[in-house]
């Protein structure tokens, strides 16, 4: 083996040449010692010298294989495929050529601007796309629902776990589009609530003595808005530019929720509008517009729990499944405002019938499910949103605080006291969007605490509305500096979204022992009498040998 320098449009790796070494090197070395070379077919050894030489380069630091033939073009290299996606995208999809390249971030491209890119590049072999194909890399296919839960771990299943490859690398910032989630509206849902927190502060009567101005609830309102119009704009830009990475959070088992979240976010805004701005009543178009969307695509995802299937709720179920549920209480509380008193009825019943069926299945995890990991335990704060939003749109629609709308505010203060307690849930993650899911609840439960001191005046319900208040604002309040100094300061509020580029299976997995699956599949094809009559000699044998040893003794 002999080294060879790259040349500077190649990679900046050592490559070692390894050689074929031929028959006839074999013979003559040892025709050299006298022994006589072992007898060939000559039509095998005329075969090996028409064949062309070939060597292989293999780099010493990355393993990445170059290979060189005899051709006209002495500079020529074809690079080798490897099986393994997470080194950096070194297979041949990646890179054509022996240069370093980049990743090929395309793949999850809008297909209209894929296709312009690809009428200016080289074809590929036919050989090649069919071997994506059959590999599970491409990005057309869903990814089935388990295939996230086996892949991926974190509070929102957005980290890869080390087994696994992905089709991007991972040692190459990717553009800001692919690297900005969905779940960004998790920042929109937090600070809208905060608003309707802040004038339920500042208008009710059970908090009077607070004295609270109502130009918090005005300022909370703009911020929300300028944070939900950005947010939106860079969502749209990345549904024209990678709509292939957006269909992959939509098959995504936890962030097709926070497809939701918008529209939960545009009704909160619209309950929460400052009385400097609001009219009298709000205009029953102002729900149709906001309700509309998040009707249709609840009909969806019910629909697919409802039907069975790859993603039915008992395999999908995870806490953030309640953001699905909590949008229709919020849309019952907006169509009572605007005085659709049935809309509101229908809207209640229909969220309270599907938390309950998520709530059971959380709870009692059905063998069926998917395991969910350890990580996800932090937005465990989801269960406390949808029963305190369903005593506010219950008190909302009647005009009581009664003992049903109390019911359901008190199993929500319960998971909130029992969240608490298991403080350790909530250590050991580091930062991330993902943290602003907290804070919905918390002020949604804060808001029903003070409906609740509001027919329960006392100092231990009011007190209790306060620190709940504080709790939550508190909170709202790091989250969002927090937020701010990962943004703009150190650069590390949008890592690479690995969640999306996670193949449709998992390479190289294990078989199992060929010996125990024949052993199975000879037993299952014995007749019955053939086992029997096998289970008698054996019975048999051993109790002559038992008769021949008590003999000896």
């Amino acid at each position: 083996m002999d080294r060879r320098p790259t040349s500077p449009s190649s990679l900046e790796t050592h490559f070692v040449d390894i050689h074929e070494v031929l028959p006839e090197e074999k013979e003559g070395t040892t025709a050299d010692k006298g022994e006589k070379p072992p007898k060939r077919p000559n039509k095998f050894r005329d075969m090996k010298r028409s064949q062309r030489s070939f060597s292989r380069q293999v780099s010493l630091e990355t393993g990445f294989s170059v290979l060189n033939r005899e051709s006209k073009a002495k500079d020529e290299r074809r690079v080798l495929r490897r099986s393994g996606r997470s080194f950096g995208g070194f297979g041949a999809t990646n890179r054509v050529g022996g240069d370093g390249r980049k990743g090929d971030f395309s793949i999850f491209m809008t297909k209209s601007s894929l296709t312009k890119q690809n009428s200016s590049l080289p074809l590929r072999r036919e050989s090649e796309l069919d071997c994506q194909k059959n590999d599970g890399s491409g990005v057309d296919d869903s990814v089935p629902a388990g295939r996230y839960f086996a892949a991926l771990r974190g509070p929102e299943l957005d980290q890869v776990k080390e087994s696994e490859d992905i089709l991007l690398p991972k040692d190459e910032q990717w553009p800001f589009l692919l690297r900005f989630p969905i779940g960004c509206f998790g920042i929109c849902l937090g600070l809208s609530s905060q608003a309707v927190l802040w004038r339920a502060l500042a208008t009710s009567p059970a908090t009077k003595f607070l004295h609270v101005t109502p130009f918090i609830n005005l300022a909370l309102w703009f911020l929300a808005l300028a944070v939900l119009l950005s947010v939106s704009f860079i969502y749209i830009l990345k549904c024209v530019f990678y709509f292939e990475a957006v269909k992959r959070e939509y098959f995504h088992p936890v962030r097709v929720n926070f497809f939701f979240a918008p529209w939960v976010v545009c009704m909160f805004l619209a309950l929460s509008l400052p009385s400097v701005l609001a009219p009298k009543t709000l205009h029953p178009v102002i729900w149709c517009i906001f309700m509309a969307p998040y009707f249709f695509l609840e009909l969806k995802i019910y629909g697919q729990w409802l039907s069975g299937g790859k993603r039915r709720l008992c395999k999908v179920a995870n806490p953030s499944s309640h953001l699905s549920v909590v949008g229709n209480f919020v849309g019952a509380i907006l169509a009572s405002k605007v005085g659709w008193q049935e809309a509101a009825k229908f809207l209640w019943a229909v969220g309270f019938a599907h938390y309950l069926v998520v709530f059971v299945t959380l709870y009692q995890r059905l063998p069926t499910s998917e395991a969910l990991p350890k990580e996800l335990h932090p937005v465990y704060s989801m269960f406390i949103a949808a029963p305190s939003a369903a005593s506010i749109a219950w008190e909302t629609i009647y005009g009581d605080f009664d003992g049903l709308s109390r019911t359901c505010y008190f199993i929500a203060l319960f998971l909130y006291i029992s969240l608490v307690v298991r403080i350790n849930f909530f250590r050991g993650f580091r930062f991330s969007v993902a943290w602003w899911s907290y804070t919905f609840p918390m002020t949604t439960v804060s808001v029903a605490t003070i409906k609740y001191a509001e027919q329960v005046p006392s100092v231990l319900s009011k007190g209790l509305a306060v620190f709940l208040s504080f709790m939550s604002s508190t909170m709202v309040s790091v989250l969002f500096v927090s937020t701010l100094l990962h943004a703009f300061v150190w650069h590390t509020l949008f890592p690479n979204d690995l969640a999306i580029a996670i193949t449709k299976r998992k390479h190289g997995r294990d078989k199992k022992p060929f010996k125990k699956a024949y052993d199975i599949r000879r037993w299952t094809k014995q007749s019955p009498l053939s086992f029997v009559s096998a289970i008698t000699k054996n019975n048999s044998a051993d109790k002559g040998l038992n008769e021949q040893k008590e003999a000896e003794h």
